[in-house]
């Protein structure tokens, strides 16, 4: 190949070969086109323009996505408005909730929908601890000489739900204790008996 008076093993960039039985010459490729295989068949094209059978173009026709890294006109998965292939998506187009490359109407299984940042995230559910050990009886009221008592325990949110995951159960239960007032024989201490109710 000859391009300039210099003989190449291959033309460079820019350029497409012509063989003929006299020369074999590098021609330079259209304007728009980094590369080609001959003067109306582009193989890529420069910053700002799209590959689209051959040609590089401004925008990609209805229904392809601009790939801006490898600067050429993909068809996209469906729902999708920015891809990387044509199975991978990056963003999808309104009211569409992105997933691992693709856009759903409806999040699956195992997820929910952000409504922020239009993405499917996965869904937790909540998660408790033990019950701890029943506090000390506290005042609650007297009826008919009993001092009424209330104790109560506790149990600490491990994991706290998503939006659509399973709720915490009660995480604080209570339980009364009775106090009954009786006077020992030859005693008016008033001290009681305590009596737990289970």
């Amino acid at each position: 190949m000859r391009e300039r008076g210099t003989c190449l093993l291959s033309c460079p960039r820019g350029h497409y070969g012509t063989r003929s039985p006299h020369v074999n010459t590098c021609t330079k490729c259209r304007e728009d086109c980094a590369s080609c295989f001959n003067r109306n068949f582009c193989t890529h094209c420069h910053q700002g323009h799209y590959l689209y059978r051959g040609r590089c173009e401004d925008s990609c026709p209805e229904g392809l996505t601009p790939n801006a890294a490898l600067r050429e006109c993909n068809d996209c998965p469906v729902g999708c408005e920015v891809c990387v292939t044509r199975n991978i998506c990056t963003r999808c187009r309104a009211g569409l909730y992105f997933l691992h490359g693709q856009c759903h109407h409806t999040c699956p299984g195992g997820f929910e929908p952000d409504g922020q940042l239009m993405e499917c995230i996965s869904q937790v559910h909540c998660k408790v601890g033990e019950w701890g050990d029943w506090g000390l009886c506290f005042w609650r009221g007297r009826t008919r000489g009993y001092r009424k008592f209330e104790e109560v325990r506790r149990r600490e949110v491990l994991r706290h739900p998503t939006l659509y995951g399973d709720p915490c159960p009660k995480v604080k239960e209570w339980r009364k204790c009775v106090i009954k007032r009786r006077q020992s024989p030859g005693r008016s201490d008033g001290k009681g008996i305590r009596q737990t109710e289970h």
